[in-house]
């Protein structure tokens, strides 16, 4: 079982006989969920052995097994007597997951999903976009493109909902079937999709005007920091880096780690503890310090990406612009239960190199832009004010 989590999964609650997703658009818009190897003696990522000691929501991780185990003798469902204890609790990240559910959450981890390959953007007046169309992806095959307004999804209007709600309705099970209605200029028209897993595209890279290299990260998956490192080298002599997290709901620790380890010559990321024990993740050595970076944030950028950000700022690495962070800086540790369900309770929470706490508070930038000022335009003015790199 993996060890400790930063990162948002949305959680499941019980109402009456139904499971509702309360935070289905971060699953939706590209959440990526596993665990941060806790490190043992052996050094091998197992989770540390010892007294058992409660979570920091005060319920004891030993007993949530326990009571699941118990409900499975008495011919009772584990996951629903680990809901109702996580419920209890109070813990606002708490969730537990059946076995299907798990494994699309682990879906995510190596930058998949399944849907359609289309991207929703408001439009303002309650008018939803196709903000991007994948290629290759079933949206891409059917002759959807940018721009095309999104009517109604599965015949259900859409004017006016959430985008995040918008893109879960859009995702589901591999080969089912969904219905867009579209419309492109006075012309309407309806297609079926046929759902299929496509590459997530959690890093894209971009030159800008001037030269600089804006690189987009929405979720980090497996590969991702990698990913970021290479764009990071392959960039121009001194040009500047735009790291555009907004909207970014986290990922796996380790690839944000390796992230930030691209503008780091080694040193703090962040500090975190589990059941009290404090522990520190470093970057590796190597990193470009010299080039001049602007981190982009808004309050979509959660957990693994709020933990990049603090790095950066602290570390005086990059001028953060945007507005303020979401404020997940909480650590879950799953727990598998007899029926092959798990779950999750919080243990701790982590700090920035400064040893600023960002759970509930969130991070705020250098530079907020002014109020109808575009964020991007303002983090490019102010990247090319910093100047070539040294």
């Amino acid at each position: 079982m993996p060890g400790p989590e930063f990162f948002p999964r949305p959680r499941r609650i019980r109402r009456g006989a139904a499971l509702t997703l309360v935070f289905a658009g971060v699953l939706a818009t590209g959440a990526v969920t596993d665990a941060l190897p806790h490190e043992g003696p052996s050094g091998e990522g197992e989770t540390r052995s010892g007294a058992v000691r409660p979570s920091a929501s005060g319920v004891d991780r030993d007993d949530l097994v326990r009571v699941a185990a118990e409900a499975v003798a008495e011919g009772g469902s584990a996951a629903q007597a680990a809901e109702e204890v996580v419920s209890r609790s109070g813990d606002r990240w708490g969730a537990v997951y059946d076995p299907r559910e798990y494994e699309k959450f682990q879906q995510t981890l190596d930058g998949e999903y399944t849907g359609v390959g289309l991207w929703a953007r408001s439009a303002g007046s309650g008018r939803v976009e196709v903000a991007r169309v994948q290629p290759g992806g079933p949206a891409a095959k059917a002759g959807i493109r940018s721009g095309d307004r999104l009517r109604s999804i599965g015949g259900s209007p859409v004017e006016g909902r959430p985008v995040t709600e918008i893109v879960g309705l859009l995702r589901g099970e591999e080969r089912t079937s969904v219905s867009l209605g579209l419309q492109r200029g006075s012309r309407t028209w309806t297609r079926e999709l046929i759902r299929t897993t496509l590459p997530s595209e959690s890093v894209t890279v971009e030159r800008l005007d001037g030269g600089a290299v804006k690189i987009r990260v929405s979720s980090f998956t497996r590969g991702s920091g990698e990913r970021v490192k290479d764009a990071v080298e392959d960039a121009p002599d001194g040009a500047g880096v735009l790291l555009d997290l907004r909207g970014n709901s986290g990922g796996l620790v380790a690839e944000a780690v390796t992230a930030a380890s691209a503008f780091l010559d080694g040193g703090l990321v962040a500090t975190y503890d589990v059941d009290g024990e404090q522990l520190a993740l470093y970057a590796e050595p190597g990193g470009d310090t010299g080039r001049p970076v602007v981190a982009l944030v808004d309050g979509g950028t959660m957990s693994a990406a709020e933990m990049v950000t603090g790095a950066l700022k602290d570390r005086g690495r990059a001028v953060t612009v945007g507005t303020r962070t979401f404020g997940k800086g909480s650590v879950q540790m799953p727990s598998a239960l007899p029926d092959g369900s798990v779950a999750e309770l919080t243990v701790g929470h982590y700090r920035t190199p400064e040893g600023h706490e960002v759970d509930g508070r969130g991070i705020t930038p250098d530079l907020t832009p002014a109020e109808g000022e575009d964020p991007e335009q303002r983090a490019e003015t102010v990247l090319s004010g910093l100047g070539p790199g040294s």
